[in-house]
Order: structure tokens, then sequence, then C-alpha cells
């Protein structure tokens, strides 16, 4: 019998959603123990009967780590099921071996890496808003962009719920009157980050696709197609945010 450990660290080590989405499931009322519904701080081992969003949860501490990447399309939520039945990212990876969840998220109209594992620790590790850990996107907009737009991007804005962000990297690929292309590196990950930064400019997205996730590019994996990382993938993720 394993000792009792907090609920969202049984989960995450589980296999079932990142320690912080565990953390979301519970304040929201969708998971139980042992019949009761389950508050933060409560804890938890494989001998109590855990319901998490209507699931029984079942924990194998045998199963074998997965780290994988997945080029995700448009037309999918990153979630692992969704109450209007629209296409989720777990639709991609039905055939994987472990149960493995997303780290961090894509909205629906974004594209692009996506990391998958079933490795609590690494995902909160990945996560965690200390690490800072680079995201680099690929944005496209159809306008022209400023120069006083690139620096007030470059510096940090002011988002829609007063938050500033961190001052970002921001390159310019193409700059048309129809279109502009832009790489831009944010070392942080709130909730829709890239877009609202592009609206608080004045600037439209007409397409968001993420290139890299610290040190591990996307590379030629085609859309909707998924592969493992390599070893020294793994330890270059675990590098940069231990650094």
């Amino acid at each position: 019998m394993m000792e009792k450990i907090r609920l969202q660290k049984l989960l995450a080590d589980a296999g079932y959603c990142s320690r912080r989405r565990a953390e979301e499931y519970i304040r929201n009322g969708l998971v139980f123990v042992n019949g009761k519904k389950a508050v933060l701080g409560d804890k938890a081992n494989d001998r109590d009967v855990i319901i998490f969003a209507g699931e029984r949860v079942r924990i194998d501490r045998r199963r074998r780590k997965i780290y994988l990447m997945l080029n995700k399309p448009r037309g999918y939520v990153t979630t692992n099921s969704d109450e209007l039945g629209r296409r989720t990212v777990m639709d991609l990876v039905r055939d994987v071996e472990e149960r493995v969840y997303p780290i961090g998220r894509l909205d629906r109209n974004s594209e692009g890496l996506l990391l998958f594992t079933n490795d609590g620790e690494f995902a909160n590790m990945i996560m965690h808003p200390s690490k800072h850990i680079s995201k680099t996107y690929r944005v496209t907009v159809p306008s022209s962009v400023t120069e006083d737009q690139l620096t007030a991007l470059s510096a940090g804005v002011t988002l829609d719920d007063g938050a500033k962000t961190l001052p970002a990297q921001v390159e310019v690929e193409v700059n048309t009157a129809e279109r502009s292309v832009m790489r831009i590196t944010i070392f942080e990950g709130r909730n829709r980050q890239i877009r609202r930064m592009c609206e608080a400019v004045g600037l439209e997205v007409a397409r968001l696709r993420r290139t890299s996730i610290g040190p591990v590019k996307m590379g030629m994996l085609k859309p909707g197609t998924y592969r493992e990382l390599t070893k020294e993938e793994i330890r270059a993720l675990r590098n940069a945010v231990n650094v």
C-alpha cells in the first residue's frame, strides 16, 4: 500500500492530467474520494476509491513513462473530453499504450507543438510558472506591422485583464500591407497569451502555430501525428527548466 499523498499529485502521477489541471478539476467539484466530493488539500492512496471526471481512477505504479510530441491541427480542443462533443487532442493519441495527457494547452484554432506525458513530475516541471520555459510561435496577421507595435510586443504589453506580459523576443519574417509573419518567443504561459498580446497592440491573428518549447522543436512532424521524444530531447527539457 502506498502512502497517502496530495490528490492532485496522485492524479498526475497516475497519468490522468497535469497537477495544475487536477487542481482545476478538484475546484470544479469533478473529483470524488470514497464517495465524498474532494477539496484541495485532500490526500489519498491506491486503497481509496477515486472518481475523476466520472471515471474510476486506476493506479499502476509499474507503467512505463512516456513523453510525446504532437503536431496539433486546428479544430481540436486541448482537453481530456469535451462537453460540446468537439474533437479533442486525445483523439489523436488513442493508440498510445499508456494513458497520457497534454502538458499545457493550445486553443482550438491554434496549431503546432504540444507535449504529452504520463509523468506528473515532468509535466509540473515544464508548466510551473517559475521556470519561464520559452515557447516560440509563428504568428500570421492580415496586415502590416508597425515599429511601434513590434516595440510594444517586445517590451511587454498590458492584457485585457490588466496583467502585464514579460518581455518577448519578436522577429519579423514577412511584412507587407496584406500579410505579416512574426516569430514570437515568450517566457510564460498565460491563457491565449499570443492572441491577447496581439489584440493589445491592434493586431488580429489569422494563424498561430507553436514551433518549439524550450530546446525542443517540432521540425517536419506532419499535422495530426505524434512521435516519442528522444532521450536527448527529454534531457534538454530537464536541463532547460533546472537552469
